[in-house]
């Protein structure tokens, strides 16, 4: 990918995490986390309502359709070992739930939350 497109695509997808951010936020979700990094690898966001956490993986494409079909098995198995380290070092959120969410964005069209998009054990 030539310098600039991955620039463009790097703006996009920080545009996508923070209208994400503010979509969980009005359905009353706290952010605890925004592009979180662990050995294990990166969550775009982790978010809190009542007693569940989720780690939400953002993608924003041409369109809903295509971003939500844009992860891979392997993606989620790394989110799922950055979230497990992740709630490893925050005891405290040791007795909430948890699950993967994916929130699908394009350009001009409501957001899709896509609650307990993946499990697993389940790809």
């Amino acid at each position: 990918m030539a310098e600039g497109k991955r620039q463009a695509a790097e703006k996009r997808g920080r545009k996508g995490e923070w209208l994400a951010a503010l979509y969980l936020q009005a359905k009353g979700y706290r952010i605890l986390g925004q592009r979180v990094r662990t050995p294990m690898g990166e969550v775009d966001l982790i978010a809190k309502r009542g007693r569940l956490v989720a780690f939400v993986e953002v993608k924003y494409r041409a369109e809903v359709q295509i971003a939500a079909g844009a992860v891979t098995p392997a993606s989620w198995q790394r989110i799922a070992r950055a979230a497990e380290f992740w709630m490893a070092r925050h005891p405290a959120l040791s007795d909430y739930g948890w699950r993967y969410d994916l929130i699908a964005l394009a350009p001009r069209k409501l957001p899709q939350h896509i609650q307990d998009a993946w499990r697993p054990g389940l790809a």
